[in-house]
């Protein structure tokens, strides 16, 4: 399978901070690629790089088979954290504008805009002011502008930030009825989005890629459950106990719980009731998901939990 993306060693650095530093990644052509990773990890750096079809300061960089160049340039669309569009633009007069801009004009264009507003659920407000619009249709119409040219590569940077469960599902199924063959290249912290619509991922940390594959693969090479311990407060002498019946191995820190995986949850929850019950605020068990071999790969160890 060819590429559509191709970064190797690539550094990229401003002043003093490094946002990249030696950051390889390969992405298949026609695949839809999630990019996950914390914040300031470097994710967003990264496609900004491809957006803007720039060669890096060290490395290199192949976006649909050849170096960055302008006429490359034309073939992606974009979508960026921050909506671009006009307030006082209608979303019609929006995409008829920006179609211009990628060689998109008359017949066509109105065609194509008309069709994108009506598959996004936007027609019936085609010809209102876009500041009228809710946040989530602010980032349907974004997607469809980066639609319009039918591009051969689409970036999307946290597209479902702030959007409702509902309309995140109308833009995702419209998305993967409507890219065609493109490549899907999608920067998220949405561990649950990017395990229901990526046929790969990469977990991103330090501006270096740690770990990669499919989202069963990743899953895979946890054990099969996780116990969510929540404490009571924080304990050193506590976590460690914890650390020692489960493993050190198997339990990652995130979001005020402790995540332990395993083969059998019933007896290592078991253990951890023996030994520390009256530490434990809550206890939960679930199938091992995305979110686990993220916080595995990229969120600190037990090892560094004092």
């Amino acid at each position: 399978m060819s590429s559509a993306v191709v970064a190797e060693g690539v550094r990229r650095q401003y002043g003093e901070r490094v946002a990249l530093d030696g950051f390889s990644l390969e992405v298949p052509e026609g695949s839809v690629f999630g990019v996950l990773g914390p914040n300031g990890s470097g994710k967003s750096t990264f496609l900004a790089l491809v957006a803007g079809a720039e060669r890096p300061p060290e490395g290199s960089l192949t976006i649909l088979g050849g170096p960055p160049t302008r006429s490359v340039r034309a073939r992606i669309g974009t979508v960026f954290q921050e909506n671009a569009s006009d307030p006082l633009m209608t979303p019609l007069e929006y995409l008829l504008f920006a179609a211009g801009l990628f060689g998109v004009t008359g017949r066509a264009a109105r065609e194509r805009s008309a069709d994108l507003l009506e598959r996004f659920g936007l027609a019936a407000r085609a010809n209102d002011p876009i500041s009228t619009l809710s946040g989530g249709m602010r980032r349907r119409l974004e997607v469809a502008r980066a639609l319009l040219h039918r591009p051969a590569l689409l970036l999307l940077d946290e597209p479902t930030t702030g959007v409702d469960p509902e309309e995140r599902k109308l833009l995702w199924e419209t998305v993967l009825a409507e890219r065609g063959g493109a490549t899907v290249l999608l920067a998220t912290n949405d561990l649950h989005e990017a395990d229901a619509v990526c046929d790969l991922v990469a977990f991103v940390q330090a501006g270096r890629v740690v770990a990669t594959g499919s989202p069963a693969e990743l899953k895979r090479n946890l054990r099969k459950q996780t116990v969510r311990v929540e404490l009571h407060s924080a304990s050193s002498e506590v976590e460690a106990r914890i650390a020692e019946l489960a493993g050190a191995d198997n339990v990652a820190a995130a979001n005020g719980e402790l995540l332990l995986t395993t083969d059998d949850a019933p007896a290592l929850a078991a253990q951890l009731l023996a030994a520390v019950g009256t530490a434990i605020r809550g206890l939960r068990i679930d199938e091992a998901s995305l979110e686990d071999a993220y916080f595995q790969f990229v969120q600190r160890r037990m090892e560094a939990v004092r």
